[in-house]
């Protein structure tokens, strides 16, 4: 059986996964996962119903309320069931509180199986373990890095009025302990650092024109 259609982008929080992921998408006529709106929906649930983020057997059991799929067209995106706002699920209280609960083993294990089955057909899924654990053989893999200070100002330019600097580093340290920040070894690292959004979609449609021919124009 030959690997799915994937292109795996994982990174830190505020290296451009994102901006990246939708390019690419449009680009390649893939759909667009963006699995961290997955672990934010379901730390919003457990804010809304009182479940402790703590208690991973309790917010795996939420987990199970939540419906994914994918919706729209040029490209396909994800779509959650009872979803709220999208301010909903970047608030500061979401930010605070979304690495505590995907933490869990549990959670982690029952998201995989749900990125799994939104990726199957071909996707440009983006994450912190899509290569490593959610599509360990998918054909293209792209690691993105990006400079603390530079990953900052982009929150801070999405996100004005909150406490970016503060939250970044208490972000990366919890997703440290869950996931180490370590591309894999097939996996194109780019730096964004430098770079703007179309020489960093520029360089990522290189990396799938020679592991995906024929998906990238």
């Amino acid at each position: 059986m030959s690997p799915p259609r994937v292109i795996a982008i994982d990174g830190a929080a505020g290296s451009g996964k994102s901006t990246l992921a939708r390019g690419l998408a449009r680009a390649t006529r893939l759909a667009y996962v963006n699995t961290g709106l997955m672990y934010r929906a379901l730390t919003v649930a457990a804010l809304e119903r009182g479940v402790n983020p703590n208690d991973g057997d309790a917010l795996a059991e939420l987990m199970k309320t939540l419906r994914f799929s994918l919706t729209g067209a040029a490209p396909p995106e994800l779509s959650i069931e009872g979803s709220p706002s999208v301010s909903s699920l970047t608030s500061p209280a979401v930010e605070a509180t979304v690495s505590r609960i995907s933490r869990h083993l549990r959670v982690r294990a029952l998201m995989r199986d749900a990125q799994r089955t939104l990726g199957h057909a071909g996707a440009v899924m983006e994450g912190r373990d899509i290569a490593s654990v959610v599509f360990p053989d998918a054909p293209v893999k792209i690691y993105l890095v990006a400079d603390p200070e530079i990953r900052a100002r982009r929150r801070a330019a999405e996100r004005p009025g909150e406490r970016i600097d503060e939250a970044l580093r208490a972000r990366d340290a919890i997703d440290a302990s869950v996931n180490a920040f370590e591309p894999q070894p097939d996996a194109v690292i780019i730096d964004t650092t430098g770079l703007d959004v179309e020489a960093t979609i520029a360089a990522a449609l290189a990396v799938v024109r020679e592991r995906l021919p024929g998906m990238a124009p």
